[in-house]
């Protein structure tokens, strides 16, 4: 048996585990692990400027490919408490992400020695685990269990305290004969998938909801599969966007009082059967449950038990993960294609496809100061099929939702639940890091960017480059929006007359643009409707050029209600729908001549 430290045996079973990326900022507590990854070479380490920062970064890189966990690195006191935003964000997605905090000794924790805090009960809320490690041959046993906790049932994250004594004292460990513990999945039975498919067979217009709960299966050619085998229709949920293809046949658009496409809402109320797959059934995605749920059944499949019934019960409901429920369905609708065969559902899917080319919204606005959907238009015209969105929060998100295009799995990047502000930006540069030579485009709104926007820096210094749009328009723009109601616009603008600036945008108070620029990046401003897409170009070859963030601000007007309402048939339009192919060109489906005509 080998005698080493414990943060020695740490950074071999990281790199046993397969978690060999680490964001973060040392510090006295944490040290000992730093030394042991120094002398190890094989943990890849970004230095984050705020550990905060640090743990979207790693939420990122998770949510970027299946398998991955990121890991984030802090030593003790505050830099446990900043990461709490950060494991709260991946606990409310489900995302596995490893933080690990430096601690006071042992000894003195319960002396209010220098940042010595219980973050262990502080993180507890927001974690599968969270664990302060008093003693050194424990450490091993409480990683694997770490492991395994992330990557089973529904996946989450973990938080592990070290005391920076605990750290140092030399245990025996081996790790050639360390082994990662197998996740527990549950999984659907046959009988529960022919339940289903009876449930399907009585309908007439089913639809299946893909949640989130797929990507983390990493089944979304399952779900194409199972939906092409049954002509059934999809519609993916925000966290879900990209488990079908926007431009597949049966892709029947996203469904919500925010995030959706008019034509995924006309769809869904004509369903009289809803199957979700891996998803929770989120306020903003079924906006007035009595609306939602009227005239039709539904199924549920969540790998969380808790889950099923928590919003609304289900006509029938079954603990399983995504793909082994997928598998299951997939299996008894083969062994229909006899006698029992499910029902023709073509004719049904063909009308959803044939609803994608009507009542688009207006993207093709020319006016000045620019309007937020032509930035949309833009980006779809931009970037192909292989761009990978990030986004987090707010009326950027929410008309980017409405507006662009994903294509792939794990191409939409989303903080859905928690929606902090300022996750974007660090999130990138996670997702960047997972993604290198492919194209990442991160979207945020004034605010959002400048939450954070010192994370910048760490693009620059460790060249990881990354597109970001910060559409501005100088106001918390979904909080001003929801302000209607209480007919007041108060302490929402962010609008000053910023003394070094000159022309229009000095008016939009923050300079954007200098701002990225003295953190090392590049950046440009568009104030013309007609030069966003050359904006877009030259970023791309800045990009590539000096593999930096490179930022695209584009100066809106100052006020634009984007489209979102109470439930699923009464949401406001707040801007004209477009009459004429030309009003919508880069829609997936363009508007027919005839739907125009009418």
């Amino acid at each position: 048996m080998t005698r080493m430290r414990a943060v020695d045996a740490v950074v071999l079973i990281l790199e046993k585990e397969g978690a060999t990326e680490t964001f973060g900022l040392p510090g006295a507590a944490i040290n000992p692990l730093y030394s042991a990854m120094k002398a190890h070479g094989g943990i890849r380490h970004t230095l984050a400027r705020h550990v905060e920062g640090a743990s979207h970064m790693a939420d990122g890189f998770t949510r970027a490919a299946a398998g991955n966990i990121g890991v984030c690195l802090g030593t003790s006191g505050p830099a446990g408490t900043d990461m709490i935003t950060g494991l709260y964000a991946a606990a409310a997605d489900s995302q596995p992400i490893l933080c690990i905090t430096g601690q006071a000794p042992v000894a003195v924790l319960d002396k209010e020695d220098f940042q010595a805090v219980d973050i262990a009960s502080i993180a507890a809320p927001v974690t599968k685990m969270a664990k302060t490690v008093l003693e050194a041959g424990q450490v091993p046993g409480v990683f694997q269990s770490a492991f395994q906790l992330m990557r089973s049932a529904r996946p989450g994250p973990v938080l592990i305290d070290l005391p920076i004594d605990v750290q140092q004292t030399e245990i025996d460990f081996d790790i050639a004969t360390y082994e990662p513990l197998l996740p527990s999945k549950p999984a659907a039975t046959s009988a529960q998938a022919e339940k289903i498919l009876d449930l399907i067979a009585e309908a007439k217009h089913p639809l299946i909801i893909a949640g989130g709960g797929i990507l983390n299966a990493d089944a979304a050619e399952r779900l194409v599969e199972f939906a092409e085998a049954t002509s059934i229709p999809v519609s993916p949920t925000l966290m879900g966007w990209g488990t079908i293809p926007d431009n597949h046949p049966l892709q029947a658009g996203m469904v919500g009082i925010q995030t959706h496409v008019r034509y995924g809402n006309a769809s869904f109320l004509e369903s009289d059967l809803v199957i979700g797959i891996g998803n929770r059934w989120a306020n903003r995605h079924t906006g007035d449950l009595s609306v939602y749920r009227a005239g039709r059944k539904f199924v549920h499949i969540d790998i969380e038990p808790t889950q099923i019934g928590r919003v609304f019960s289900p006509d029938y409901g079954v603990v399983s993960d995504a793909g082994a429920a997928l598998d299951a369905l997939l299996a008894a609708a083969r062994s229909r294609s006899g006698g029992a065969s499910l029902p023709d559902f073509s004719e049904w899917a063909g009308k959803c496809t044939a609803r994608k080319s009507t009542e688009h919204r207006k993207t093709n606005y020319t006016e000045m100061p620019i309007k937020p959907q032509r930035v949309y238009q833009e980006m779809n015209a931009a970037f192909d099929e292989d761009v990978t969105y990030v986004s987090t929060i707010g009326l950027s998100q929410i008309a980017g939702a409405q507006m662009l295009h994903v294509y792939k799995p794990r191409h939409w990047i989303n903080a859905g639940q928690a929606g902090p502000l300022g996750w974007t930006g660090p999130a990138a540069l996670g997702v960047a890091k997972a993604k290198p030579n492919e194209t990442v485009v991160a979207l945020s709104g004034d605010y959002d960017f400048q939450f954070m926007i010192e994370e910048l820096a760490v693009g620059a210094q460790h060249r990881i480059p990354y597109v970001h749009v910060v559409v501005n328009n100088s106001y918390l723009g979904l909080i001003r929006q929801s302000q209607r109601g209480f007919d007041m616009d108060y302490q929402v603008s962010l609008a000053f007359e910023n003394i070094n600036s000159t022309g229009s945008a000095a008016g939009y108070g923050v300079d954007h643009v200098a701002v990225a620029q003295g953190l090392g990046c590049k950046a440009l401003r568009v104030e013309d409707p007609e030069l966003i897409g050359e904006g877009l170009r030259v970023a791309k070859e800045l990009m590539d050029e000096h593999q930096v963030p490179v930022v695209v601000e584009v100066i809106l007007e100052r006020v634009t209600n984007i489209s979102m309402g109470a439930s699923l048939d009464k949401i406001n339009e707040f801007d004209v729908l477009a009459q004429t192919p030309a009003d919508a060109p880069t829609a997936l489906t363009p508007m027919s001549e005839l739907v125009a005509a009418k």
